[in-house]
């Protein structure tokens, strides 16, 4: 069981994060090491209660407070009253990772208006929506964190245009936000985590081997190597990093 043993010495001590799609994979480990830099966390989950158990577990070992929400990041009443929550149970937000996401590879053609619909609503509307929830609370100095995609930037096989759409439009909004919200020194950056070993998309799964060579570095991240990132925009160290995008995927867009 970890304990913290010197709050002085963390970044985010005294902080307030919210991670969407914190119950596993990168959201987990964001979660869990934002917490290690001091954060108090609040992750929403969709479906899996235990998963997302389990990471608030882990965080409480860290010895911070951490509370998982059921909230679909499709509905917009969800996200927002996740983020009021979060507010009303820490007293404050200082940090928004907006992480869930839907991933869809299919033929264009055969994308019907249901998954189109799911895919923006998740990857595009819900971050706007929690940045625009999250910026009524947050405090002059805040972090807000999108994660996008290396696909976002390279699409290296067909069947990706609907999921490099939506993590493209994170470019977007990214930007803008970084400006709109730059005067009360509120940071917004995009982190295009590439292949990275999770549940969802396996270091052993069976295109692992095609997708590692796209890379420079020939290998999956872990997922506390996109965390990492993550850690870092979120804390003092990237106080004067806004509206830039970060890839964090080994190489894949070189």
């Amino acid at each position: 069981m970890s304990t913290v043993l010197n709050s002085k010495n963390l970044v985010l001590d005294g902080k307030v994060a919210f991670v969407t799609g914190g119950g596993r994979g990168i959201g987990a480990a964001v979660a869990v090491r934002l917490a290690e830099e001091g954060a108090d966390v609040a992750l929403t989950y969709q479906s899996d209660a235990g998963a997302a158990a389990a990471v608030v577990d882990q965080v409480k070992a860290i010895g911070r407070r951490a509370v998982a929400i059921a909230a679909d990041s499709a509905d917009v009443a969800a996200v927002t009253s996740a983020i009021d929550r979060t507010v009303e149970e820490f007293g404050r937000l200082d940090v928004l990772v907006n992480n869930a996401g839907a991933y869809l590879v299919a033929p264009v053609q055969e994308i019907g208006a249901a998954a189109l619909d799911e895919t923006i609503a998740v990857n595009i509307r819900a971050p706007f929506v929690a940045a625009q929830a999250a910026a009524r609370h947050m405090t002059d100095g805040g972090r807000i964190i999108n994660i996008g995609s290396n696909v976002g930037v390279r699409a290296p096989f067909p069947g990706l245009a609907l999921y490099s759409m939506s993590k493209t439009a994170l470019t977007g909004l990214t930007k803008g936000l970084g400006r709109e919200l730059g005067p009360r020194g509120i940071t917004v950056n995009l982190v295009n985590p590439g292949p990275t070993d999770t549940a969802l998309n396996p270091a052993d799964g069976p295109f692992a081997e095609t997708i590692r060579g796209f890379t420079a570095l020939g290998r999956y991240a872990a997922p506390a190597e996109i965390a990492a990132a993550v850690a870092f925009l979120a804390g003092s160290g990237g106080s004067y990093v806004t509206g830039a995008t970060v890839n964090v995927d080994g190489g894949f867009t070189i």
